[in-house]
Formats: C-alpha cells, sequence, structure tokens
C-alpha cells in the first residue's frame, strides 16, 4: 500500500472520530468505528487512542500517525447516525474510500442545526410528556410548570455552553436554574409536586447520545 493511501486511509479515519466525539459519541465508539474503517480500508491493526481534546491513529509497527483536535463538544444525535450509516456502507462496499472521505466532509460542514428557540420549545415539550411517563400519574396540574422549567433549564444551559468550553458548568447552572425555578413554582402554589417538575424538567439536559447508545 503506498503512503499516500496510508495517509489517506488515517485522514478519513480522522474525520469520522472528530465529528463522533464533537457529537457526544462514547469514547469506545469512536475507537470502534476508526478502526473498523481502517480494517475495512485494507489496514490489518490500527492503532487508535482517543481523549475528548484529540484523536491519534497510527499503524501497528509502522512510522505513520496522524493527530486531530477537538475543539467542540456538543450533542448532535443526527452527525452520529449519518457518521454510523457512512461507516456501515464502506463496510458492505458500497461507497468507496474517497466517496466515504466526501460523505463525512458533507455531513461535518452541512448537517444543519435548529434554531436555540425550537431547540427551547422542544425542551418544554420533552419536559412536560416525560414528567408524565416518569412520575407515572397522570397529574395535569404539574404538565405546564414542567415545561416552563424545562425551557428555563435548557436557555440557561444552551447560554453558558456559548459563554464557555467548559461542558459542567452549563449542565450544573442549568440543574440549578431548574431546581430553584421549581421550587418557587410549587412555593407559589402554581405546580403541586416539586419533584415531578424536576424529574421531567431535567431531563432535557440529560446526554442523549449515553441513553439511545448510538
Amino acid at each position: 500500500m503506498k503512503i499516500a493511501q496510508k495517509n489517506k486511509i488515517l485522514e478519513t479515519c480522522l474525520i469520522a472520530g472528530r465529528i463522533m466525539i464533537e457529537s457526544g459519541s462514547e469514547m469506545y465508539r469512536v475507537e470502534d468505528t476508526m478502526n473498523r474503517i481502517a480494517y475495512n480500508a485494507g489496514i490489518q491493526k490500527s492503532v487508535v487512542f482517543t481523549t475528548p481534546t484529540g484523536l491519534f491513529i497510527g499503524i501497528e509497527n509502522q512510522p505513520y500517525v496522524q493527530l486531530e483536535s477537538v475543539a467542540v463538544r456538543t450533542i448532535n444525535l443526527e452527525k452520529v447516525e449519518n457518521v454510523n450509516t457512512a461507516s456501515r456502507q464502506f463496510a458492505t462496499k458500497e461507497i468507496t474510500l474517497d466517496q466515504l472521505s466526501t460523505r463525512l466532509k458533507q455531513i461535518d460542514q452541512h448537517t444543519p442545526y435548529f434554531p436555540l428557540w425550537i431547540q427551547i420549545i422542544a425542551a418544554a415539550f420533552v419536559s412536560a410528556l416525560l414528567m408524565i411517563i416518569f412520575s407515572g400519574e397522570y397529574d395535569w396540574a404539574d404538565l405546564l410548570p414542567a415545561a416552563l422549567v424545562g425551557a428555563l433549564g435548557y436557555a440557561v444551559f444552551s447560554e453558558i455552553s456559548r459563554l464557555t468550553s467548559i461542558r459542567f458548568i452549563g449542565e450544573f447552572l442549568g440543574a440549578v436554574s431548574i431546581g430553584v425555578s421549581a421550587y418557587l413554582l410549587t412555593k407559589w402554589h402554581l405546580g403541586v409536586d416539586l419533584d415531578n417538575i424536576i424529574i421531567g424538567a431535567v431531563m432535557p439536559l440529560v446526554p442523549g447520545v449515553a441513553i439511545t447508545n448510538c
């Protein structure tokens, strides 16, 4: 295998891995996807090392190593699914290595993001519906409070995450705002069950990839 071909394989693996990490995928799945792409491209034994801030891939017993930095961390299930689909298509020979590389670059650059206001509305609906599911009670009195608190918590989380690259700060402050606002609503008799409101409202902050196990 020529050097240019080896470099192309490693570069393609890094693009796939970076997209998955930036989109919130688990490290073991990132490593598995990169190893599978390398194997299906003709590299029998690749060496992959992943961290939340960078990726390394090389060929065992050969002086070929490439690395890629990870600058952004978010949750984007659509990107993770698209990368997995492209990887499976490459494994079944439906697409070539060049087509896989092109597909990954398109996924990276052109996967649309929903505007923040739509995300906040979605968080409100999710909070209200999951409040009913997890509480096991059809307590309609807490439906609107859970939606409002969930929307507020997600808005705080999104704004803090935009201002800082330290992910847990946004989640922490979002959870704090949920707890405080839920407590105030129940204290002012605008909500009935504090626990039910918090259970529903906190769910939009939970990492979606970990739950769906993509």
